[in-house]
């Protein structure tokens, strides 16, 4: 991408560029790691919510989170970390005009692919929970959630596609408040509809859906105003909202690679819902309490990720690869002391969490044996969440999608080969935490070997 001849950047850009990295880092980190506190408190209560309407809504809760899963990583991790690389790259460079005419083509792609999001997944839906195993009780359940959460994709994408653009230019804190103000009207609303109170009707699980789609419309909303507000230096102007196929490339080969990846992430954990499924609704229902932690385990990880998106697309831009490979080192190096406290202690102590969701002693029997295979390979996760999002700061996807690869390959066939060789639903999981541990592995090795440099 053109950039001016004298670099131009404010005091933001330059700290990213000088500061020490790891307190730059952590820096950079703790807005979204106090959001993800609030957002996991969002899953935690809605599951707490559906589950005292009994075991079918629980299990329906569970056929939709990957879906719902894809619909975050895709929207906030992939093409909103391609979003984020190429705006930190451009403001890297000193190059404002870019980012702004970045900022308009950003927008268009996340409301075009939030309508693509409804339009799919209200056709295919109930196709697609009946091929997760769903009985009609449970289907009804799944679909009474899911056809309100993706009516309202788009607001969705919106809003992880306005905070994207801000993170982009090194802001943490804006996008990272709006959000957690969202969450505060989301949890009390979801309770309310979920189980009914005073005038607000008894919605069921789709109670949970309405105040999700709430959430993200408040939050849109007003990272819009902020994002135009007059002296925002993201604001387009009217030379800006000319469209430039180069514009829509430099976010999308980022963004469209990393969403692949994330396909395969929701693809693998689509696929091993419906094999748990042939388990029974108890085990299904203890697989998606438990497989809920390693993916609130994701968005803490991710946290880490954006400071590392913006960290190292902001030094690339400037030319200081050495410097960007240190600091995707040291992010990785704090998300796996993340995923080393986190399995750690729900190895020793599974019911601490699994309590949580359900008193169903066949429940709480799958969940426990699931943290305790798993759980221990959270680390290896964490370090391949992490380097994934430090390659979209350096604009090289092609192996952390390979590594995605290699994990939906083992974690598939080998589930597969344990099903019909008639193992316990323990061996399924003992499958999963050795995909983990493949994935982490070489994501590190292949970040390890790529080369940075602009042009190789």
């Amino acid at each position: 991408m053109p950039s001016p001849a004298a670099p131009k950047r404010d005091s933001r850009i330059e700290r990213l560029l000088t500061a020490p990295i790891a307190p730059t880092v952590l820096r950079l980190a703790a807005p979204g790691i106090v959001l993800v506190a609030f957002q996991s408190a969002v899953s935690i209560t809605d599951a707490f919510f559906v589950g005292r309407l009994g075991t079918a809504p629980l299990a329906g809760l569970s056929l939709v989170f990957p879906l719902l899963m894809l619909l975050q990583m895709m929207s906030a991790g992939a093409m909103g970390g391609g979003v984020a690389s190429a705006i930190a790259r451009s403001l890297g460079a000193g190059n404002e005009k870019a980012a702004r005419s970045l900022t308009v083509h950003a927008v268009i792609i996340g409301v075009g692919f939030g309508l693509v999001f409804t339009v799919c997944v209200l056709a295919t839906g109930p196709s697609i929970y009946r091929l997760l195993g769903a009985q009609e009780n449970v289907l009804s359940e799944a679909l009474d959630y899911s056809n309100i959460i993706f009516a309202g994709a788009v607001l969705v994408w919106l809003a992880n596609t306005l905070a994207s653009i801000l993170r982009g230019s090194g802001n943490m804190v804006v996008p990272a408040a709006v959000l957690i103000g969202a969450t505060l009207l989301h949890i009390p609303l979801s309770g309310m509809l979920v189980l009914g109170a005073g005038p607000l009707p008894k919605l069921g699980i789709g109670g949970a859906g309405v105040a999700y789609v709430v959430n993200f419309g408040f939050a849109s909303l007003v990272m819009l105003a902020y994002l135009m507000r007059p002296g925002s230096r993201l604001r387009p102007l009217r030379e800006d909202l000319r469209l430039d196929g180069r514009m829509f490339w430099e976010i999308l080969r980022v963004g469209a690679i990393s969403s692949l990846n994330s396909m395969l992430t929701v693809l693998t954990a689509i696929l091993l819902t419906g094999l748990v499924g042939r388990y029974g609704t108890a085990a299904l229902a203890g697989y998606g309490v438990g497989v809920r932690l390693e993916l609130m385990q994701v968005p803490l990880v991710f946290a880490i990720g954006q400071a590392l998106v913006a960290h190292i697309g902001t030094n690339i831009g400037a030319g200081q690869v050495e410097r960007a490979k240190r600091i995707a080192w040291t992010g990785a190096s704090i998300a796996a002391c993340v995923g080393l406290a986190i399995g750690a202690f729900v190895s020793v102590f599974p019911n601490a969490w699994a309590g949580l969701f359900s008193s169903d002693p066949a429940v709480l029997e799958a969940c426990s044996q699931y943290l305790r295979r798993v759980a221990p390979c959270y680390p290896f996760l964490a370090v391949g969440v992490a380097l994934y999002f430090a390659s979209q700061g350096a604009g090289r996807m092609a192996m952390p999608l390979l590594a995605g690869a290699f994990r939906l390959l083992i974690a598939t066939v080998g589930g597969f080969a344990a099903l019909h060789a008639g193992a316990p639903v323990s061996g399924v999981f003992l499958v999963i935490a050795a995909a983990m541990l493949v994935y982490g592995g070489f994501t590190a090795w292949a970040v390890y070997r790529a080369s940075w440099a602009p042009g190789r």
